[in-house]
């Protein structure tokens, strides 16, 4: 059977353009979703425009979800070399080099400090209104040391940048400096007026209960996810933290192991626990419960979705 070279050629062809065909704000979806299509289809899709800036700004956010911050770092670069005053181009990088900086040495880590620095300065000068990237300033000046920018009073200028476009946000921005100070009271206070100002923002809420279980007040912790659950029976999220504090504290085993069953059970948003986190947690409580059978299931279960979850081998081995 002869092949038609020609047509053989044209079908390739069209299989080629139709992985770079999606639109930006279609590749956006694939990425706030998770899909592992993303990856692909923004290499693609800055294959086919190998100098448009945006376009190396998908393909540097696709990157960094598949784990490949050094190929993100070098995504950024180019982008940023391309566009210097895209605001966005610059937030990417700042992303990119504070990932890669987490698997390099010391000395590397001092040279790359600043230049992650530089980039989230750039971007707030060029969009004032960046909160994610004040954020990301406001982290990195508490931890970086002074040799390399860091600063408190640099952070706290960023809190009441954040605080005078965002109350909410603001308050959460100054619980991150109390905890850095170990006042726990004070941050947990700060959770909670974060709450109070804006109650229907998920992230917020999350931050709020997780600030309960770090405060070990467990039942504080449970009331609100559960309130949470009866008021979105789909916030997968509060599911989750009821049987994530249900791990945590040991305690209501049998509603900590029906949270995570009825998790397990739902589709997830792109930002969402895992599959195997949540396996992992079922398997705690089972373990908990005296159910070794079922803790070995779960536990398996996650090993299976990430087979190096070093927690995971930890629990096993105690079984």
């Amino acid at each position: 059977m002869r092949i038609n070279h020609v047509l053989l050629a044209g079908l390739l062809l069209c299989a080629s353009a139709s992985a770079s065909a999606l639109t930006p704000q279609e590749l956006k979806g694939q990425l706030e979703a998770r899909d592992k299509k993303a990856l692909p289809n923004a290499e693609a899709y800055a294959k086919a425009n190998p100098n448009n800036a945006d376009a190396l700004v998908l393909l540097t956010r696709a990157r960094l979800q598949a784990g490949k911050p050094e190929a993100a770092v070098g995504s950024a670069e180019k982008a940023v070399k391309l566009a210097p005053n895209n605001a966005q181009a610059q937030f990417w990088l700042g992303n990119a080099y504070g990932t890669q900086i987490n698997n390099v040495g010391m000395m590397s880590k001092m040279s790359m400090a600043p230049k992650l620095r530089d980039a989230f300065e750039k971007t707030v000068r060029l969009d004032p209104d960046n909160l994610d990237a004040r954020e990301s300033l406001l982290e990195y000046y508490l931890q970086a040391p002074s040799v390399v920018g860091g600063g408190r009073d640099k952070a706290q200028i960023q809190v009441r940048e954040i605080a005078r476009r965002d109350p909410a946000r603001g308050h959460l921005a100054q619980a991150r400096i109390y905890l850095s100070e170990e006042n726990n009271a004070a941050a947990l206070k700060s959770y909670e007026a974060a709450y109070a100002a804006k109650p229907g923002d998920a992230n917020i809420r999350l931050a709020l209960g997780v600030a309960y279980q770090q405060a070990s007040r467990w039942n504080d912790a449970f009331k609100h996810f559960r309130a949470w659950v009866v008021q979105d029976a789909k916030a997968g999220v509060a599911w989750y933290q009821i049987g994530r504090t249900s791990a945590l504290s040991g305690q209501l085993l049998d509603e900590g192991i029906g949270a995570l069953r009825k998790y397990l059970g739902m589709p997830h948003a792109g930002n969402e626990p895992q599959n195997q986190n949540a396996y992992y947690r079922l398997g705690q409580l089972y373990a908990k419960a005296g159910r070794k059978a079922e803790a070995k299931a779960a536990l398996q279960s996650a090993l299976k979705l990430e087979p190096g979850y070093k927690e995971v081998k930890a629990e096993l081995s105690k079984l």
